[in-house]
């Protein structure tokens, strides 16, 4: 019996090894760069100064069939009492954020500005707010006062295909106060943030290629993005 029990023991610790190996070697470099080429990998983005040295570097991409400026509105309006994040509300609900997703433009949170934060409601002075703004092309998140366990930034840039795609790419740069800090948010954040992020991606994705034509070609008395009756957004208590 006991040579059995050391027998699973072994076999056990012999399974996750290699389910850690396979997970290093392979999986985790796939998804640190889901959808992302080589020159995406390489390219320089605005905000990349922001985080000196990350210990931590994600670069996802994807393809829309939309133009940057049809594209801009939806990422503009992000945040809690906003637009939302497009990603897995309910996954977002636990973590204590109270928002809910739009699948429609909302003119009132079109005036971002360098400096505001993500959420209408925020007192947090680690929220997340706008440290680079350029309309059209990128948007640079992260804390203006870094929290307790280190310092990031979320990237997000637009680049035109041609005249009718664009590549929309999403960076986030990491810098953590110690390795125990660095371990106990990667714990979480590793694979949880390949789930949100590529919702994400999706969702915005989702979003402006639904309305590509309303928005190029409205017709006379049509419901756009931009005319459909809208009301300001409440959080759910």
């Amino acid at each position: 019996m006991e040579r059995s029990a050391v027998s699973r023991v072994a076999g056990g610790l012999a399974a996750v090894g290699a389910g850690a190996f396979a997970y290093l070697r392979w999986v985790r470099p796939w998804h640190l760069r889901w959808g992302a080429t080589d020159e995406e990998l390489a390219r320089a983005m605005p905000g990349d100064d922001l985080v000196k040295q990350p210990q931590y570097v994600t670069n996802r991409a994807i393809t829309l069939q939309a133009l940057p400026e049809q594209i801009w509105p939806w990422l503009v309006q992000m945040g809690e009492g906003g637009g939302g994040y497009y990603s897995y509300v309910w996954v977002e609900r636990m973590l204590g954020m109270r928002l809910r997703n739009t699948d429609r433009i909302l003119p009132e949170f079109q005036q971002l500005k360098v400096g505001d934060p993500l959420s209408v409601e925020t007192r947090d002075e680690y929220a997340m707010r706008v440290r680079v703004l350029e309309p059209g092309r990128c948007l640079v998140l992260g804390s203006s006062t870094p929290p307790p366990w280190g310092d990031a930034t979320w990237t997000i840039g637009l680049y035109p295909l041609d005249a009718h795609s664009t590549r929309l790419v999403s960076r986030c740069r990491c810098r953590f106060k110690s390795t125990w800090h660095m371990l106990g948010v990667l714990s979480f954040l590793d694979l949880g943030q390949l789930l949100m992020e590529r919702e994400w991606l999706l969702g915005v994705k989702t979003r402006a290629e639904r309305w590509e034509h309303a928005m190029l070609e409205p017709r006379e008395g049509a419901v756009t993005p931009w005319t459909q009756p809208h009301r300001r957004p409440t959080c759910p208590s």
